[in-house]
């Protein structure tokens, strides 16, 4: 039974979907993304159970070595104490995002993200083994800003019920 959380400091993030879009791979309200792992830490999960993929080498590159990944899920069950911390960053500061607003990291640039998982360790069933689920505990996303909004960035926002004079 696997208890410890996981720390990835500095990680890479892929097939976002943090708004929860049902498509091919999803169904509809599963808020999910995937972490990329280093071998040593992929090799560790795989030893205790938990569920690590991996990427399919490129099709013109077919030596090309799988890259270990894990998919986490996003869960907002306040009945089971399941509810993320998720903060964004830019220059101006950081950001707090809530359930409905978590969303927009699906059309962010991210550069890279702190976090930690916690474990559900999930009972065999259906012919399927036993093992262990990835869910989000705290994210912290540092967001890739282009130069136009570095540039702005240390402009006010005008608050959305304040009017602008146009004289």
């Amino acid at each position: 039974m696997v208890k410890n959380k996981i720390k990835i400091e500095g990680a890479r993030i892929i097939f976002k979907n943090f708004q929860g879009k049902g498509d091919e791979y999803n169904s509809q309200g599963n808020r999910n993304f995937g972490v990329i792992l280093d071998d040593l830490t992929a090799t560790k999960l795989e030893e205790d159970g938990w569920y690590v993929r991996r990427l399919r080498p490129r099709e013109d590159d077919p030596e090309q070595y799988a890259t270990p990944w894990l998919k986490v899920k996003v869960n907002y069950d306040r009945e089971r104490n399941l509810v993320p911390i998720v903060v964004m960053i830019t220059s101006r500061g950081k950001k707090t995002l809530t359930e409905e607003q978590i969303g927009q990291l699906d059309w962010t640039s991210i550069e890279k993200a702190d976090l930690i998982i916690s474990p559900y360790n999930y009972p065999a069933r259906n012919g399927r083994p036993a093992g262990v689920s990835a869910y989000l505990k705290s994210i912290y996303v540092i967001v890739v800003e282009d130069e136009l909004e570095l540039k702005y960035a240390d402009i006010k926002d005008i608050d959305e019920n304040e009017e602008i004079p146009f004289d």
